[in-house]
């Protein structure tokens, strides 16, 4: 295969604005990875003076390139290019070191191509690489249908070009393994509260069966109607909160941050349960990471939902604070207060698989866990109830706190 040494011809650059767009358009949601593409080829073969192009990537083992974007490109052309092997000719040269090579000998193409497009329609080809990081990730074409080569400066652009693009993939690929990972956790996530929230019920119901069972066989009815009278509370309680899991996980966490996501549930809270909701944050940066975000949010939101549905208050308020060893969250009301004078559980402590009359709880303290903190739950100065989250603040390198 040689390369061309003929005369240059300099490409028309109208659309060169076009193109300016194009690299300017953000690289990293792979919902827009096609939607750039083509707008990529559209204005790069007019600047290029192209009569068609192709963008190729390479396959997940490396042993092929996938056609992920043509245009003018003839159909029986695109059926025959949409697979092709990665050490293929000068584009298998491309796709395996960073470089721009100019193709006027398409004998290789036109064998497992189309020879009625290669050697007649296409005269010569472009191969440009797209790099990022020491790594190639694919190639984008140029078609032409002459031997001219193209002006050294556009050559360059089309360099900077393929450098551009091979950031895009590069983005496109973390965005890939950032969903997959995220559904990943929220799946074991589901999981978890699943667990959380049913098991020790179900496995109280399933005690209490047989026990069930043999008063029934004795015709004890007082032990009978017991047992009966447990299975039924337990039920209730499976259904109740696995409607509460569902709740969660219909409640996607704000993309906006754990503030805004407060503020909004306190802007429709009075609408729906008549009680008024303040958040008081005296803490200008929080600096959680994303998953400590969605562990805080669900402990408030969970609170919250016992304050509506059991308080019988008038007022809410959720304060955050920080101390010199925690960030604290404290969630209180004005209402009926627990039935117990006061519960308080840290979470760090061992607690017995019993069955509970306080799922939420139980959910809120395993959220706690996970965040390395602790949850205290009481009455709040005799009136009312307070949760109080505290998270253990992240030391810098110096020991001082962010």
């Amino acid at each position: 295969m040689t390369l061309a040494t003929t005369s240059i011809i300099q490409p028309p650059f109208a659309d060169s604005e076009s193109l300016v767009n194009v690299l300017n358009t953000d690289p990293g949601k792979p919902e827009d990875l096609e939607v750039l593409l083509a707008r990529f080829l559209t204005s790069i073969i007019a600047l290029a003076g192209a009569q068609a192009g192709a963008v190729r990537v390479l396959t997940d083992d490396g042993r092929s390139m996938r056609l992920v974007a043509e245009q003018g490109l003839p159909q029986s052309v695109v059926e025959t290019e949409r697979l092709v092997d990665r050490h293929c000719g000068m584009c298998g040269t491309a796709a395996s070191t960073d470089v721009l090579v100019w193709v006027d000998d398409l004998a290789t193409c036109a064998k497992h191509g189309s020879a009625t497009y290669f050697g007649s329609q296409c005269k010569s080809m472009l191969a440009i690489s797209l790099p990022h990081d020491q790594q190639i990730l694919g190639i984008y074409n140029l078609f032409f249908d002459t031997t001219s080569q193209i002006a050294p400066s556009v050559q360059t652009m089309l360099r900077l070009v393929g450098q551009l693009l091979g950031l895009s993939l590069h983005n496109a690929r973390i965005e890939r393994e950032r969903l997959r990972l995220t559904v990943m956790r929220e799946r074991q996530e589901m999981v978890n509260e699943v667990h959380d929230a049913l098991a020790q019920t179900l496995a109280y119901a399933r005690m209490r069966l047989p026990l069930l069972s043999d008063a029934i066989q004795a015709h004890d009815e007082p032990q009978a109607l017991k047992y009966f009278s447990d299975l039924k509370t337990a039920v209730t309680e499976v259904h109740d909160n696995l409607r509460e899991v569902m709740t969660y996980f219909r409640t996607r966490m704000d993309p906006l941050g754990l503030i805004h996501a407060l503020t909004k549930i306190a802007d429709g809270y009075y609408g729906r349960n008549a009680i008024a909701l303040e958040i008081h944050n005296a803490v200008p940066r929080l600096n959680l990471t994303d998953e400590q975000e969605v562990q805080v949010f669900y402990i408030i939101q969970e609170a919250l939902a016992n304050i509506a549905k059991h308080s019988m208050a008038r007022h809410a308020l959720v304060r955050i604070s920080q101390t010199p060893e925690h960030l604290e969250f404290v969630i209180e009301d004005d209402g009926l207060g627990m039935d117990e004078p006061s519960v308080s559980t840290i979470v760090t402590s061992a607690r017995p698989l019993v069955p509970s009359t306080h799922f939420g709880l139980d959910i809120m303290q395993s959220r706690a866990k996970r965040l390395g903190g602790s949850l205290e739950v009481g009455s709040k100065d005799g009136v009312g109830t307070r949760v109080r989250l505290r998270i253990p603040l992240v030391k810098d390198k110096g020991g001082e706190a962010p």
